[in-house]
């Protein structure tokens, strides 16, 4: 018991100084990681007025702490929800290699899923151009929100030459990937390609449906795939700048290399 009692002061909230030159919200977000090491948390994050309470500070101050604790990627507070402590597995990706979303986020330990926001075949000259048809060729478009565990990922949009998209009209896409899918469907599999990824701040839209706040930055890749030396998708990913991050390698003896696939626990594919 006497274990269990010191566990408890260890995490037990410490009084702010309000003489420190350190703002209180600051100091709060200070004492709450604190605490958070501590196991404080294991079982339930307090709320606003919880926090309000127990370090007698105002409500601004407790929303300033946790809005920055958000950004770290420590904490959800989202609008009308109790807040929460945030799942810390961040998935990496080498660069260098092929790979699919769906088997990074599987490696990383959590289970990848999709909810299809929008999917049909339709004409788009720029897109087609990109894929060398036609302008008037018709494409397969897909919109998901890919999600790791419970929380958003990225959001995906698709674009493949309708002759091969059409048999992915009917999948199923709650746990698969599209690779997977176009190879079992139509026998054709991505094999290269190549992509351009820069940092972005989402749309307020965007960060809606990630959940993200407008202090947390993203990924913007925009992936054009081949099959066979032909080019097959065209790919603009937004991925959660706070749950994903992408790896390489350097030395003064070699220079800048990529990571080989088989250095971290990324699948091919």
């Amino acid at each position: 018991m006497a274990g269990k009692g010191t566990a408890h002061r260890v995490a037990a909230a410490r009084p702010l100084d309000r003489a420190s030159p350190l703002p209180l919200w600051a100091q709060l977000r200070a004492d709450l990681l604190r605490r958070l090491d501590a196991g404080a948390f294991d079982e339930e994050f307090p709320g606003e007025m919880g926090l309000v309470a127990a370090y007698q500070v105002s409500r601004q101050t407790v929303r300033t702490a946790l809005r920055e604790l958000r950004a770290d990627g420590v904490v959800l507070a989202e609008r009308g929800r109790r807040p929460r402590i945030a799942d810390r597995a961040l998935i990496t990706q080498p660069l260098g290699a092929l790979y699919s979303l769906f088997a990074s986020v599987e490696s990383a330990g959590l289970r990848q899923t999709s909810i299809i926001r929008a999917r049909d075949l339709r004409a788009d000259g720029v897109i087609a151009d990109r894929l060398g048809l036609e302008a008037s060729t018709p494409l397969f478009r897909m919109e998901r929100l890919r999600l790791a565990g419970d929380e958003p990922l990225a959001l995906d949009t698709v674009w493949l030459p309708g002759d091969l998209g059409a048999p992915l009209l009917e999948a199923d896409f709650t746990h698969t990937g599209l690779y997977d899918e176009l190879a079992a469907r139509t026998g054709v599999r991505v094999d290269g390609g190549r992509e351009h990824i820069r940092g972005v701040v989402p749309t307020a839209a965007e960060q809606r449906v990630l959940g993200t706040s407008p202090s947390t930055g993203a990924l913007l890749i925009s992936r054009l795939g081949f099959a066979a030396d032909r080019p097959v998708e065209w790919r603009r990913s937004l991925i959660r700048g706070d749950r994903f991050s992408l790896l390489a390698e350097f030395s003064a003896r070699t220079g800048y290399r990529l990571v080989p696939n088989d250095r971290y626990p990324a699948p091919v594919r």
